[in-house]
């Protein structure tokens, strides 16, 4: 199985952090999301979190859907 990229723990992190930060759980995302026009499960959302890989769009879709307005990339 290959080692997770840097980039993919960097997105993932990311990710993960924003949800924390604006108090969203996956159930929630997994609402958020469908209430934009994405059908995700809570439990893909989650896969595609722990192993980091997913979609740019994906990410951009996330962060839509929780309201992020400005992000701080390292």
């Amino acid at each position: 199985m290959p080692v997770q990229s840097e980039w993919e723990k960097q997105a993932a992190n990311l990710l993960k952090s924003e949800l924390k930060r604006k108090g969203v759980t996956y159930a929630q995302l997994v609402e958020r999301l469908a209430s934009i026009g994405i059908n995700e499960k809570e439990v893909n959302v989650a896969n595609k979190l722990s192993r980091g890989k997913f979609s740019a769009a994906f990410m951009l879709q996330c962060l839509t859907a929780i309201e992020t307005e400005h992000l701080h990339l390292a």
